[in-house]
């Protein structure tokens, strides 16, 4: 293997290419699986991230067999040796061409609503996915950012056949591509983790990135910011000082937000969270500030045995608290804890210290028996959301929210499962942690 998941992938890729930081640049990821690492290349480089819709046509009898693609403005690339070897009729190629055109037109709805695609014209266009294998939604999305007026366009990936460069016939002016191994059957046996992505990532990766653009920044100085520019927006990295390390987050503050929902990721997860970025863009929306922060660094978080330390989780969350009140941007604020999975212990656990000051709390599918003899201690109103397919996660949280004495609520989301992966699932979670910050902050 040589990636972790996409998330790392799409770091790796990002370190190679600085070279076109300067440039007038957009980032294109190709969904699904293209835009979370795409993600992580526009947040390194500083650039607008769209998607370039293209659809693989896969051949009848083994989908996963790619014989050309479609995309937007019509483009179509058709590989005439795979519909030779395959045997693929005039009459298949066309059915499974009109169902791609479908849910292409599907999925252009889906992500971008009414909102036109981001300008090429002029501009350098840096085409990336997770991987190339035959070549035909590359081929197809160079195709289409040239259509739109690209002045240059780069593509990238992680990982692709040696001789990948000829697949592409010219069609980019640059190819960026870490691994090109010799002996290549499919992408996903480079990555250890290459599970689907699904629309709700795509859409989270989107907003998170489109957010960062419609705000500044930088936020004015410690101690130089002037009463008519303390409530302007931003949104910027941080570095948390905790005690024996720093941790790395993202600080989105909205024009008039009442308060900040702190994120407690779940155990192997991150502040790059797709799931928790998609929530906390939701908040945003609302007017609510929100931290994404890693509870514990990169070194500790080898050791597997942190990622269950609830107690030093719980930690981490109070310091990151205590780190906020001190900010000039974000004194005299409301503070909530958005907890996922395990994170769910740690927010309740932190919320149950004698001293917290802390005015809501959401589970999303959380582990509130992880925080044990905590919860009676628990004030703030608590809301415990949670699958209706995830049975025994939800059988926890019927006991936990039984040993509850503050405000609280059990809110199950019909149809979905552990991590809200099925399609209006993750809206449903944004919508309540919506609903119950919305009132509890403000």
């Amino acid at each position: 293997m040589y990636f972790t998941d996409r998330t790392d992938a799409g770091r790796r890729l990002a370190a190679r290419l600085h070279h076109l930081k300067s440039q007038d640049l957009v980032v294109v990821g190709l969904p699904r699986g293209g835009v979370p690492v795409a993600a992580q290349v526009a947040e390194a480089l500083g650039a607008p991230l769209d998607v370039c819709l293209v659809r693989k046509l896969g051949v009848p009898f083994q989908p996963e067999l790619a014989m050309g693609a479609i995309g937007e403005e019509g483009v179509r690339v058709i590989h005439e040796a795979v519909v030779r070897a395959t045997g693929v009729t005039g009459r298949d190629l066309a059915a499974v061409e009109e169902h791609e055109r479908g849910v292409l037109e599907q999925r252009a709805r889906r992500y971008r609503g009414e909102r036109q695609p981001a300008r090429y014209e002029g501009r350098t266009v840096l085409v990336v996915d997770d991987g190339l294998a035959t070549g035909s939604t590359a081929l197809a999305a160079c195709r289409i950012a040239r259509a739109r007026g690209a002045s240059r366009i780069v593509l990238a990936v992680p990982v692709a056949p040696h001789d990948w460069s000829a697949r592409l016939g010219g069609e980019a002016d640059e190819g960026v591509c870490l691994h090109t191994p010799r002996q290549f059957h499919a992408i996903g046996e480079f990555y250890a983790d290459f599970g689907q992505t699904s629309d709700e990532e795509v859409i989270a990766c989107l907003e998170h990135n489109r957010a960062a653009h419609a705000t500044s920044d930088a936020p004015p100085a410690a101690g130089s910011a002037s009463p008519e520019h303390d409530s302007l927006p931003y949104d910027r990295s941080v570095r948390i000082p905790a005690a024996g390390a720093a941790l790395d987050g993202r600080l989105t503050v909205p024009r008039g937000a009442p308060g900040v929902v702190l994120f407690a990721h779940g155990s192997g997860s991150s502040r790059k969270s797709p799931r928790n970025r998609f929530v906390a863009t939701g908040l945003n929306r609302a007017g609510l500030g929100t931290l994404l922060f890693d509870l514990l660094t990169e070194a500790e978080a080898v050791n597997r045995d942190n990622l269950f330390d609830t107690a030093l989780l719980a930690r981490r969350l109070t310091q990151a608290t205590e780190w906020l009140r001190e900010q000039p941007d974000t004194q005299g604020m409301e503070f909530g804890y958005f907890g996922a999975s395990t994170g769910a212990a740690a927010a309740l656990w932190a919320a149950a210290e004698p001293a917290a000051d802390v005015t809501a709390v959401v589970s999303r599918g959380g582990r509130p028996d992880l925080a044990g003899p905590r919860l009676p201690e628990v004030k703030a109103p608590t809301l415990l959301i949670v699958g209706g397919r995830d049975h025994l996660v939800l059988d926890l949280n019927r006991q936990a929210a039984a040993r509850l004495s503050c405000e609280h609520q059990l809110a199950i989301v019909p149809g979905a499962t552990h991590l809200f992966e099925e399609p209006g699932t993750l809206e449903s979670v944004t919508e309540l942690a919506t609903d119950w910050f919305s009132r509890h902050l403000a």
